[in-house]
Protein backbone atom coordinates (compact mmCIF):
# COMPACT_ATOMS: atom_id res chain seq x y z
CA UNK A 1 0.00 0.00 0.00
CA UNK A 2 1.23 3.45 -0.71
CA UNK A 3 0.56 6.57 1.04
CA UNK A 4 -0.56 9.14 -1.28
CA UNK A 5 -1.10 13.27 -0.71
CA UNK A 6 -2.73 14.75 -3.59
CA UNK A 7 -3.01 18.26 -4.29
CA UNK A 8 -5.80 19.93 -5.83
CA UNK A 9 -6.15 23.83 -6.34
CA UNK A 10 -9.49 24.75 -5.01
CA UNK A 11 -11.65 25.33 -8.28
CA UNK A 12 -13.89 23.02 -9.44
CA UNK A 13 -12.65 21.96 -12.75
CA UNK A 14 -9.57 21.52 -10.54
CA UNK A 15 -11.19 19.27 -8.09
CA UNK A 16 -13.36 17.19 -10.42
CA UNK A 17 -10.06 15.04 -12.44
CA UNK A 18 -8.32 14.56 -8.74
CA UNK A 19 -11.45 13.53 -7.46
CA UNK A 20 -11.30 10.98 -10.14
CA UNK A 21 -7.56 10.15 -9.33
CA UNK A 22 -8.37 10.12 -5.81
CA UNK A 23 -11.12 7.70 -5.85
CA UNK A 24 -8.89 5.50 -8.42
CA UNK A 25 -6.33 5.35 -5.53
CA UNK A 26 -9.20 4.60 -3.16
CA UNK A 27 -10.50 2.02 -4.60
CA UNK A 28 -6.84 0.24 -5.22
CA UNK A 29 -6.42 -0.33 -1.38
CA UNK A 30 -4.16 2.87 -0.88
CA UNK A 31 -4.22 5.28 1.64
CA UNK A 32 -5.13 9.33 0.34
CA UNK A 33 -4.88 12.28 1.90
CA UNK A 34 -6.17 15.32 -0.18
CA UNK A 35 -4.53 19.06 0.34
CA UNK A 36 -7.88 21.32 -0.86
CA UNK A 37 -9.71 24.41 -0.12
CA UNK A 38 -12.77 23.91 2.32
CA UNK A 39 -15.24 24.92 -0.59
CA UNK A 40 -13.96 21.68 -2.14
CA UNK A 41 -13.33 19.66 1.67
CA UNK A 42 -16.64 17.35 1.32
CA UNK A 43 -16.71 15.79 -1.98
CA UNK A 44 -13.00 14.38 -1.36
CA UNK A 45 -14.50 12.83 2.44
CA UNK A 46 -17.58 11.58 0.68
CA UNK A 47 -15.14 9.24 -1.33
CA UNK A 48 -12.67 8.59 1.78
CA UNK A 49 -10.14 10.29 1.71
CA UNK A 50 -8.26 12.18 4.49
CA UNK A 51 -8.65 15.79 3.89
CA UNK A 52 -5.78 18.87 4.74
CA UNK A 53 -7.31 22.14 4.69
CA UNK A 54 -5.90 25.12 4.22
CA UNK A 55 -4.50 26.86 6.74
CA UNK A 56 -1.40 29.07 6.49
CA UNK A 57 -2.98 29.25 2.75
CA UNK A 58 -5.31 31.42 2.05
CA UNK A 59 -8.67 29.60 1.71
CA UNK A 60 -10.38 31.29 -1.41
CA UNK A 61 -13.71 30.95 -2.52
CA UNK A 62 -13.28 30.51 -6.72
CA UNK A 63 -16.63 32.21 -7.19
CA UNK A 64 -15.45 35.29 -5.52
CA UNK A 65 -11.69 35.55 -6.18
CA UNK A 66 -11.52 39.47 -5.45
CA UNK A 67 -12.91 38.70 -1.67
CA UNK A 68 -9.43 37.36 -0.96
CA UNK A 69 -7.61 38.94 -3.98
CA UNK A 70 -8.68 42.50 -4.28
CA UNK A 71 -6.00 43.00 -7.25
CA UNK A 72 -8.44 41.00 -9.26
CA UNK A 73 -11.44 43.14 -9.56
CA UNK A 74 -12.64 44.04 -12.60
CA UNK A 75 -9.61 42.19 -14.82
CA UNK A 76 -10.71 40.22 -17.79
CA UNK A 77 -8.50 38.76 -20.56
CA UNK A 78 -4.81 39.03 -20.46
CA UNK A 79 -4.75 41.38 -17.63
CA UNK A 80 -6.62 39.02 -15.43
CA UNK A 81 -4.63 35.73 -16.33
CA UNK A 82 -1.13 37.43 -15.59
CA UNK A 83 -2.88 38.96 -11.98
CA UNK A 84 -4.27 35.27 -11.66
CA UNK A 85 -0.98 33.37 -12.12
CA UNK A 86 0.64 35.77 -9.93
CA UNK A 87 -1.87 36.45 -7.05
CA UNK A 88 -3.67 32.54 -7.14
CA UNK A 89 -1.05 30.01 -8.14
CA UNK A 90 2.14 31.61 -7.38
CA UNK A 91 1.22 33.65 -4.27
CA UNK A 92 0.17 31.55 -2.35
CA UNK A 93 2.38 28.85 -2.92
CA UNK A 94 4.79 29.19 0.02
CA UNK A 95 1.98 29.20 2.57
CA UNK A 96 1.08 25.58 0.80
CA UNK A 97 4.10 24.21 1.39
CA UNK A 98 3.97 25.47 4.58
CA UNK A 99 0.80 23.38 4.94
CA UNK A 100 2.12 20.34 2.77
CA UNK A 101 5.09 20.17 4.60
CA UNK A 102 3.73 20.67 8.50
CA UNK A 103 1.13 17.68 6.99
CA UNK A 104 4.19 15.29 5.97
CA UNK A 105 6.41 15.60 9.80
CA UNK A 106 3.12 14.53 11.08
CA UNK A 107 2.93 11.67 8.52
CA UNK A 108 5.27 11.18 6.04
CA UNK A 109 3.71 10.30 2.04
CA UNK A 110 5.23 8.33 -0.12
CA UNK A 111 4.60 10.66 -3.16
CA UNK A 112 2.65 13.67 -3.89
CA UNK A 113 0.36 13.79 -6.58
CA UNK A 114 -0.69 17.28 -7.60
CA UNK A 115 -2.42 18.98 -10.66
CA UNK A 116 -0.12 20.69 -12.86
CA UNK A 117 -1.04 24.13 -11.70
CA UNK A 118 -0.26 23.49 -7.54
CA UNK A 119 3.46 25.22 -6.84
CA UNK A 120 2.95 24.74 -3.51
CA UNK A 121 3.20 20.60 -4.09
CA UNK A 122 6.54 21.19 -6.18
CA UNK A 123 7.53 23.46 -2.87
CA UNK A 124 7.15 20.65 -0.51
CA UNK A 125 7.95 17.89 -2.93
CA UNK A 126 11.56 19.85 -2.72
CA UNK A 127 11.68 20.34 0.69
CA UNK A 128 10.99 16.87 1.81
CA UNK A 129 12.67 15.49 -0.85
CA UNK A 130 10.04 13.31 -1.84
CA UNK A 131 8.93 12.09 -5.30
CA UNK A 132 6.09 14.64 -7.25
CA UNK A 133 3.67 13.46 -10.15
CA UNK A 134 1.64 15.71 -11.69
CA UNK A 135 -1.16 15.82 -13.33
CA UNK A 136 -1.63 17.99 -15.84
CA UNK A 137 -5.77 19.04 -15.91
CA UNK A 138 -4.88 21.49 -18.82
CA UNK A 139 -3.19 21.16 -21.88
CA UNK A 140 0.39 20.29 -21.87
CA UNK A 141 2.31 23.85 -21.37
CA UNK A 142 6.09 22.84 -21.62
CA UNK A 143 8.07 25.31 -23.16
CA UNK A 144 9.72 23.52 -26.38
CA UNK A 145 12.10 24.98 -29.20
CA UNK A 146 9.94 23.57 -31.79
CA UNK A 147 6.58 25.64 -30.97
CA UNK A 148 5.44 29.61 -29.64
CA UNK A 149 5.27 30.20 -25.83
CA UNK A 150 2.34 28.20 -24.37
CA UNK A 151 -0.38 30.29 -23.42
CA UNK A 152 -0.94 32.90 -26.07
CA UNK A 153 -3.07 30.91 -28.13
CA UNK A 154 -0.68 30.50 -31.22
CA UNK A 155 -0.54 27.56 -33.55
CA UNK A 156 3.07 26.52 -34.35
CA UNK A 157 3.78 28.55 -37.64
CA UNK A 158 4.98 27.24 -41.10
CA UNK A 159 7.70 28.66 -42.98
CA UNK A 160 11.00 30.25 -42.10
CA UNK A 161 9.17 33.20 -41.51
CA UNK A 162 7.08 31.63 -38.91
CA UNK A 163 10.16 30.17 -37.23
CA UNK A 164 11.70 33.40 -36.92
CA UNK A 165 8.33 34.53 -35.27
CA UNK A 166 8.08 31.82 -32.80
CA UNK A 167 11.95 32.08 -31.65
CA UNK A 168 11.05 35.97 -31.32
CA UNK A 169 8.19 34.84 -29.22
CA UNK A 170 10.06 32.93 -27.27
CA UNK A 171 12.90 35.14 -26.32
CA UNK A 172 10.21 38.68 -25.15
CA UNK A 173 8.45 35.53 -22.54
CA UNK A 174 11.01 36.74 -19.90
CA UNK A 175 10.06 40.03 -20.11
CA UNK A 176 6.53 39.68 -20.13
CA UNK A 177 7.02 37.40 -17.35
CA UNK A 178 9.51 39.17 -15.14
CA UNK A 179 6.50 40.12 -12.40
CA UNK A 180 5.27 36.20 -12.34
CA UNK A 181 9.44 35.39 -12.10
CA UNK A 182 10.22 37.65 -9.43
CA UNK A 183 7.11 36.33 -7.20
CA UNK A 184 8.25 32.79 -8.32
CA UNK A 185 11.56 33.42 -6.84
CA UNK A 186 10.41 35.57 -3.47
CA UNK A 187 8.07 31.97 -3.14
CA UNK A 188 11.41 30.18 -3.22
CA UNK A 189 13.02 32.43 -0.77
CA UNK A 190 10.15 31.84 1.63
CA UNK A 191 9.78 28.59 1.49
CA UNK A 192 14.18 28.74 2.60
CA UNK A 193 14.96 27.19 -0.67
CA UNK A 194 17.65 28.34 -3.15
CA UNK A 195 16.33 31.14 -5.80
CA UNK A 196 19.02 29.61 -8.19
CA UNK A 197 17.53 26.13 -8.02
CA UNK A 198 14.88 25.14 -10.10
CA UNK A 199 13.70 27.83 -12.89
CA UNK A 200 10.56 29.22 -13.35
CA UNK A 201 9.85 27.32 -16.29
CA UNK A 202 10.53 24.29 -14.82
CA UNK A 203 8.73 24.92 -12.00
CA UNK A 204 5.24 23.59 -13.46
CA UNK A 205 5.99 19.98 -14.09
CA UNK A 206 7.69 17.22 -12.25
CA UNK A 207 10.61 16.23 -13.70
CA UNK A 208 10.36 12.17 -13.01
CA UNK A 209 6.40 12.01 -14.60
CA UNK A 210 3.78 13.99 -15.58
CA UNK A 211 0.66 12.65 -16.27
CA UNK A 212 -1.01 14.57 -19.26
CA UNK A 213 -4.87 14.64 -19.77
CA UNK A 214 -5.78 14.86 -23.23
CA UNK A 215 -4.55 12.67 -25.99
CA UNK A 216 -1.34 12.78 -28.77
CA UNK A 217 -3.42 14.30 -31.16
CA UNK A 218 -4.48 17.64 -29.46
CA UNK A 219 -0.89 18.48 -29.18
CA UNK A 220 1.32 20.04 -31.71
CA UNK A 221 4.06 17.92 -33.14
CA UNK A 222 7.37 18.82 -31.10
CA UNK A 223 10.82 16.72 -31.08
CA UNK A 224 10.38 15.55 -27.58
CA UNK A 225 10.03 16.40 -23.83
CA UNK A 226 12.20 17.05 -21.04
CA UNK A 227 10.22 14.97 -18.49
CA UNK A 228 8.62 11.72 -18.55
CA UNK A 229 5.12 12.21 -20.34
CA UNK A 230 1.90 10.00 -20.18
CA UNK A 231 -1.18 10.34 -22.24
CA UNK A 232 -4.10 9.48 -20.20
CA UNK A 233 -7.30 10.54 -21.92
CA UNK A 234 -9.67 11.64 -20.09
CA UNK A 235 -9.57 11.73 -16.34
CA UNK A 236 -13.62 12.46 -16.03
CA UNK A 237 -14.72 11.01 -19.15
CA UNK A 238 -18.26 12.36 -18.99
CA UNK A 239 -17.31 15.61 -17.15
CA UNK A 240 -20.35 15.30 -14.33
CA UNK A 241 -20.90 17.69 -12.90
CA UNK A 242 -23.25 16.02 -10.53
CA UNK A 243 -25.92 18.51 -10.99
CA UNK A 244 -29.58 17.34 -10.53
CA UNK A 245 -31.75 16.55 -13.36
CA UNK A 246 -33.96 19.92 -13.96
CA UNK A 247 -37.42 19.95 -14.37
CA UNK A 248 -37.61 20.52 -17.47
CA UNK A 249 -35.60 17.85 -18.38
CA UNK A 250 -39.00 15.27 -19.98
CA UNK A 251 -40.04 18.34 -22.04
CA UNK A 252 -37.08 18.62 -24.66
CA UNK A 253 -38.45 17.68 -28.11
CA UNK A 254 -37.11 14.41 -28.92
CA UNK A 255 -37.00 15.45 -32.55
CA UNK A 256 -34.76 18.71 -31.81
CA UNK A 257 -30.91 18.31 -32.03
CA UNK A 258 -29.45 19.61 -28.80
CA UNK A 259 -26.92 22.37 -28.42
CA UNK A 260 -25.44 22.89 -25.37
CA UNK A 261 -24.10 26.49 -24.48
CA UNK A 262 -21.41 26.76 -21.33
CA UNK A 263 -19.25 29.25 -19.71
CA UNK A 264 -17.93 26.51 -17.26
CA UNK A 265 -17.56 27.37 -13.09
CA UNK A 266 -15.39 30.52 -12.92
CA UNK A 267 -16.15 33.38 -14.91
CA UNK A 268 -19.79 32.98 -15.06
CA UNK A 269 -21.22 36.14 -16.68
CA UNK A 270 -23.40 35.72 -19.00
CA UNK A 271 -23.22 38.59 -20.81
CA UNK A 272 -19.49 37.09 -22.24
CA UNK A 273 -21.22 34.08 -24.16
CA UNK A 274 -24.31 32.89 -22.95
CA UNK A 275 -26.62 35.80 -24.01
CA UNK A 276 -24.82 36.40 -27.82
CA UNK A 277 -25.38 32.96 -28.04
CA UNK A 278 -28.79 32.56 -27.30
CA UNK A 279 -29.55 35.49 -28.97
CA UNK A 280 -27.73 33.23 -32.37
CA UNK A 281 -29.46 30.21 -31.59
CA UNK A 282 -33.39 31.31 -30.18
CA UNK A 283 -34.87 31.41 -33.54
CA UNK A 284 -32.84 28.33 -35.20
CA UNK A 285 -34.31 24.83 -35.36
CA UNK A 286 -32.08 23.56 -32.67
CA UNK A 287 -32.85 23.04 -28.50
CA UNK A 288 -30.42 25.28 -26.51
CA UNK A 289 -29.17 23.88 -23.19
CA UNK A 290 -27.35 26.63 -21.19
CA UNK A 291 -26.01 26.42 -17.87
CA UNK A 292 -25.56 29.32 -15.29
CA UNK A 293 -22.34 27.08 -13.83
CA UNK A 294 -23.35 27.62 -10.09
CA UNK A 295 -25.67 25.55 -8.64
CA UNK A 296 -27.27 28.32 -6.54
CA UNK A 297 -27.97 29.99 -9.97
CA UNK A 298 -30.83 28.00 -12.02
CA UNK A 299 -31.30 30.90 -14.30
CA UNK A 300 -30.41 34.10 -15.52
CA UNK A 301 -31.64 37.55 -14.84
CA UNK A 302 -32.51 37.99 -18.44
CA UNK A 303 -35.25 36.79 -20.89
CA UNK A 304 -34.18 33.67 -22.57
CA UNK A 305 -36.00 32.43 -26.13
CA UNK A 306 -38.58 29.74 -25.89
CA UNK A 307 -36.31 27.19 -27.54
CA UNK A 308 -33.79 27.72 -24.82
CA UNK A 309 -33.67 25.43 -21.40
CA UNK A 310 -31.32 26.86 -18.39
CA UNK A 311 -30.23 25.11 -15.20
CA UNK A 312 -27.41 25.52 -12.83
CA UNK A 313 -25.21 22.53 -13.26
CA UNK A 314 -26.16 19.47 -15.13
CA UNK A 315 -24.77 15.56 -14.75
CA UNK A 316 -22.76 15.66 -18.24
CA UNK A 317 -23.47 11.87 -17.96
CA UNK A 318 -26.71 12.80 -18.77
CA UNK A 319 -26.41 15.32 -21.20
CA UNK A 320 -23.83 14.91 -23.62
CA UNK A 321 -25.13 11.35 -24.92
CA UNK A 322 -27.65 13.82 -26.46
CA UNK A 323 -25.81 17.03 -27.53
CA UNK A 324 -25.04 17.60 -31.17
CA UNK A 325 -22.76 20.91 -30.66
CA UNK A 326 -21.37 22.44 -27.71
CA UNK A 327 -20.45 26.35 -27.50
CA UNK A 328 -17.86 26.48 -24.40
CA UNK A 329 -15.81 28.92 -23.18
CA UNK A 330 -12.90 25.92 -23.42
CA UNK A 331 -12.10 24.67 -20.12
CA UNK A 332 -10.11 22.04 -20.73
CA UNK A 333 -12.47 19.29 -19.00
CA UNK A 334 -15.57 20.17 -20.64
CA UNK A 335 -13.91 20.40 -23.86
CA UNK A 336 -12.47 16.78 -23.31
CA UNK A 337 -15.84 15.79 -22.34
CA UNK A 338 -17.64 17.09 -25.36
CA UNK A 339 -14.86 15.05 -27.55
CA UNK A 340 -15.12 12.12 -25.63
CA UNK A 341 -18.85 11.72 -27.07
CA UNK A 342 -17.64 12.91 -30.54
CA UNK A 343 -18.85 16.30 -30.09
CA UNK A 344 -18.01 19.19 -32.63
CA UNK A 345 -17.09 22.50 -30.53
CA UNK A 346 -17.38 26.24 -31.33
CA UNK A 347 -14.78 27.90 -28.67
CA UNK A 348 -15.01 31.49 -27.03
CA UNK A 349 -11.94 31.23 -25.35
CA UNK A 350 -11.01 34.27 -23.70
CA UNK A 351 -8.45 34.29 -20.70
CA UNK A 352 -6.43 32.04 -18.63
CA UNK A 353 -5.64 28.77 -20.84
CA UNK A 354 -8.82 29.01 -22.93
CA UNK A 355 -7.23 30.99 -25.60
CA UNK A 356 -4.71 28.18 -25.57
CA UNK A 357 -7.55 24.80 -25.66
CA UNK A 358 -9.71 27.15 -28.59
CA UNK A 359 -6.88 27.20 -31.22
CA UNK A 360 -5.76 23.56 -29.84
CA UNK A 361 -9.31 22.54 -31.09
CA UNK A 362 -9.25 24.30 -34.27
CA UNK A 363 -5.94 23.11 -35.42
CA UNK A 364 -7.10 19.59 -34.44
CA UNK A 365 -10.34 19.96 -36.94
CA UNK A 366 -13.11 19.37 -34.44
CA UNK A 367 -14.29 23.19 -33.87
CA UNK A 368 -13.83 26.29 -34.30
CA UNK A 369 -11.78 29.33 -32.47
CA UNK A 370 -14.19 32.09 -32.50
CA UNK A 371 -10.21 33.85 -30.74
CA UNK A 372 -12.19 35.91 -28.04
CA UNK A 373 -14.46 35.26 -25.63
CA UNK A 374 -17.04 38.10 -26.07
CA UNK A 375 -18.45 37.28 -29.47
CA UNK A 376 -21.04 38.74 -31.28
CA UNK A 377 -24.47 36.89 -31.58
CA UNK A 378 -23.14 36.95 -35.83
CA UNK A 379 -19.85 35.36 -35.10
CA UNK A 380 -22.07 32.53 -32.90
CA UNK A 381 -24.41 31.67 -35.72
CA UNK A 382 -21.53 31.73 -38.34
CA UNK A 383 -20.04 29.01 -36.36
CA UNK A 384 -22.67 26.85 -35.69
CA UNK A 385 -23.96 27.17 -39.47
CA UNK A 386 -20.04 25.77 -40.35
CA UNK A 387 -19.83 23.07 -37.45
CA UNK A 388 -23.63 21.91 -38.47
CA UNK A 389 -23.26 21.89 -42.12
CA UNK A 390 -19.31 20.35 -42.53
CA UNK A 391 -18.93 16.97 -41.93
CA UNK A 392 -15.42 17.40 -41.26
CA UNK A 393 -15.75 18.97 -37.74
CA UNK A 394 -17.88 15.74 -36.40
CA UNK A 395 -15.17 13.36 -38.17
CA UNK A 396 -12.36 14.46 -36.70
CA UNK A 397 -14.58 15.30 -32.86
CA UNK A 398 -15.45 11.40 -33.11
CA UNK A 399 -11.79 10.45 -34.39
CA UNK A 400 -10.46 12.31 -30.85
CA UNK A 401 -13.71 10.54 -29.59
CA UNK A 402 -12.35 7.31 -29.89
CA UNK A 403 -8.94 8.10 -29.00
CA UNK A 404 -9.94 9.50 -25.58
CA UNK A 405 -12.23 6.18 -24.77
CA UNK A 406 -9.36 4.35 -25.63
CA UNK A 407 -8.24 5.45 -21.90
CA UNK A 408 -8.09 4.90 -18.42
CA UNK A 409 -6.91 7.86 -16.84
CA UNK A 410 -7.74 7.43 -13.49
CA UNK A 411 -6.54 4.05 -13.61
CA UNK A 412 -3.41 5.13 -15.82
CA UNK A 413 -2.49 7.65 -13.31
CA UNK A 414 -2.38 5.10 -10.69
CA UNK A 415 -0.23 2.83 -12.50
CA UNK A 416 2.29 5.18 -13.23
CA UNK A 417 2.61 6.86 -10.06
CA UNK A 418 3.21 3.29 -8.59
CA UNK A 419 5.93 2.25 -10.41
CA UNK A 420 7.64 5.42 -10.64
CA UNK A 421 7.95 4.88 -6.67
CA UNK A 422 8.17 1.12 -7.06
CA UNK A 423 5.57 0.00 -6.01
CA UNK A 424 3.74 -1.22 -9.60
Amino acid sequence: MADVMIAAMPFAGHVAPLAAVASAFLEAGHAVRVYTGSRHAARFAAIGADIVPWVRAPDFDEGDLAATFPVLRGRKGPRQMLANVREVFIGTAAAQGDDLVAEFRRRPWDVIVADGLSLGAHLASERTATPWVTVSIVPLSIPSDDLPPPGLGIRPARGPLGRVRDRLLRRAVPLATRGMRRAYLEQRAASGLDVSGVRFEQAWYSPSLVCATGVPSLEYPRTGYPTRVEFVGSLTPTGAARGLEPDWWADLPPDRPIVHVTQGTLNVDPDDLIRPALSALGRQPVSVVATTGRAEVPGFAFPVPPNAFVAGLIDYAVLLPRVDVMVTNGGWGGVLAALSHGIPLIVAGGDLDKPEIAARVAWAGAGVDLRTGRPSASAVLRAWRRVSQEPAFRRNAERLGAELRGHDGPREVVEHTLRLVGRG
